[in-house]
């Protein structure tokens, strides 16, 4: 059997995902009788009347042809003269043969419409036309580009820039024929074009070999016709080397020709060297030929889909999270029935679902080793949606999660969510800021009390550790337990947010830790604020614009409206200093 090169897992990295798709045009067929040179069309001929009864009238039975549907029917005439002119032209003026011209003038709408934009006369479009293309040649390659399924974006690359008749460019006729002779169909013939234009400038009987070698390899004509409108690139120098080693492979692991050809989807693009990959590295993770060929009957997808490109994304997404090729080998064995596109899909968002969660990495790699089957199968909600139907957190989520990843099979989209029982957690954390309260000299289901209870947020045991940080500051407890009864809602922010705050009101406003007794709520407005206001009113006071001797909580508490209408505009430059100041302060 041909050598099989052996491929690194790194190579696994470079592939990304390829899709297309094709675009088959029909041939719609006008009758015909050809008499030497001379060509009849069947034409049905409408009358149309310049007056007539209205919808109003009693005596209309509504048996009369509206004015839109007269315009259709003789816009359809009209392009029925247009293609039979064409044909007629192409056939008996340019000496194409019959079928090329048929072809040509039946399946190039875009360029028949352009013709027919030169053409005045309404009532005698097919006799106009002619008349038009006997003084005016056409540039004979843009309707048989068009006819063969390429866009005019397309083909416009291709058109010869010194010639306008197909006959001058006589190898590219000879393929074309080739092709057609053969039995690809005229529609897809573009594709090949597009993707492999050297095949129409073979040398004669070139092309004609290279198609019988695929027989030679085994194929049926049904089969290379498939082959080469899926993978131009075939019959490109020798590609069709690399496709015997694909054809090998196959083999080996026991898979038919009927079942490759009976898999193609038309329209796609594959290519035979990813493919191949795919087979040997699955082979080299620990497949054998007897599994890999169960597995490719049971998933067509794997190897089909993009040229086996999303099977490799995953190989690589499970390779980052540490899987062994051992664990891949088996995850491959055990792929359940679902498309791989959107097992991959659902595998990446399941990993963002947990991301989002704010699970640790360690665990969300852990779940991923351990459950990729599990992930891959799961088009969960979304994570807001979730937590509400829930009516949990983000933190008791995880833990239920790492508790039970089996739990995810519950929350997919579409499925009816039921709420998580009561953990006991809220009751417990209330219990704690009642006995945190009741601590300082709160006096129990007191309106103090009841108005603290409210405004506190987060755990209860998280409370102390708030309340130190103002007394390592320097306070000493009762003071720091009257601050909570004047403004409770200094416990609400982080123990790092709350030191750093007073380290900026000591060491960076040089006020004294005991400033907070006056004005405690000074700890619930962030950094950028006070710098802006302290920074202002520094500038205004070197003006000697405002009293020196301000509070902290004057310059603070009122609203930016009134700070810059008390303070800023009292100098002229003031609005200017103030803007400049809060580009500093606010970057962005």
């Amino acid at each position: 059997m041909t050598h099989l090169p052996k491929l690194r897992i790194s190579s696994v990295f470079k592939w990304v995902s390829l899709d297309s798709t094709g675009t088959n045009l029909r041939s719609s067929r006008t009758t015909l009788w050809a008499t030497g040179y001379h060509i009849v069309q069947s034409v049905r001929f409408y009358r149309t009347k310049k007056s007539g009864p209205s919808g109003n009238d009693p005596d209309f039975d509504g048996s009369l042809t509206s004015d839109r549907e007269n315009a259709a029917q003789l816009s359809r005439v009209a392009q029925q003269e247009a293609k039979a002119a064409l044909l007629e032209y192409l056939h008996s003026t340019r000496s194409l043969c019959f079928m090329d011209a048929e072809f040509m003038s039946h399946n190039a709408p875009r360029f028949l419409g352009k013709l027919l934009k030169k053409v005045k006369n309404d009532t005698e479009i097919g006799r106009s036309l002619a008349r038009f293309l006997r003084y005016h040649p056409i540039n004979e390659f843009e309707p048989f580009f068009e006819s063969i399924g390429l866009k005019p974006s397309e083909y416009s690359p291709f058109l010869p820039r010194n010639l306008m008749f197909l006959k001058d460019d006589a190898m590219l006729l000879e393929n074309y024929h080739v092709l057609c002779n053969y039995g690809v169909a005229r529609s897809n013939i573009g594709r090949i074009y597009k993707e492999a234009t050297e095949v129409f400038k073979y040398d004669y009987g070139v092309l004609q070999l290279t198609l019988q070698a695929f027989e030679e390899m085994g194929l049926n004509k049904s089969s290379v016709i498939k082959f080469v409108s899926s993978c131009p690139d075939l019959l490109v120098g020798d590609m069709n080397k690399e496709f015997q080693k694909v054809l090998d492979k196959f083999k080996s692991i026991g898979i038919e020709y009927g079942w490759i050809e009976e898999n193609l989807i038309e329209g796609n693009t594959y290519n035979c060297s990813h493919m191949l990959e795919l087979l040997c590295l699955l082979t080299n993770m620990g497949c054998s030929e007897e599994q890999l060929g169960k597995l490719i009957c049971q998933h067509p997808g794997l190897l089909f889909e993009a040229s086996g490109s999303t099977a490799f994304s995953l190989i690589g997404f499970l390779l980052k999270f540490g899987s062994t090729k051992n664990e891949i080998c088996s995850i491959f064995l055990q792929f359940p029935q679902v498309e791989v596109r959107a097992f991959v899909y659902n595998m990446r968002q399941c990993y963002h679902f947990l991301v989002k969660a704010e699970m640790e990495v360690q665990e969300i790699g852990r779940i991923v080793r351990a459950h990729p089957l599990l992930l891959g199968s799961c088009y969960l909600k979304k994570l807001n949606s979730l937590l509400a139907n829930l009516n949990t957190g983000k933190k008791r989520l995880c833990d239920v999660i790492k508790e039970n990843p089996l739990v995810l099979k519950e929350w997919v989209l579409g499925s009816t969510v039921k709420r998580l029982p009561d953990s006991g957690e809220e009751l417990r954390s209330q219990m704690m800021k009642t006995k945190f309260l009741l601590d300082l000299g709160f006096v129990e289901n007191s309106n103090e009390m009841r108005k603290a209870l409210r405004v506190f947020r987060g755990k209860g045991g998280e409370l102390h550790e708030r309340f130190d940080c103002f007394v390592k500051a320097g306070l000493n407890r009762k003071d720091v337990s009257e601050i909570i009864r004047l403004a409770p809602q200094v416990l609400n922010q982080s123990k790092d947010v709350i030191q750093m705050k007073i380290d900026f009101l000591v060491n960076g406003l040089g006020y004294p830790p005991s400033s907070l007794l006056i004005f405690p709520a000074y700890v619930s407005y962030t950094i950028q604020r006070v710098k802006l206001r302290c920074s202002m009113y520094d500038w205004l006071k070197d003006q000697g614009k405002v009293d020196p001797k301000l509070a902290l909580s004057t310059i603070l508490s009122c609203s930016d409206k009134i700070f810059i209408r008390r303070f800023v505009n009292q100098h002229p430059t003031g609005p200017e200093v103030w803007e400049k100041l809060k580009k500093q302060i606010y970057p962005d």
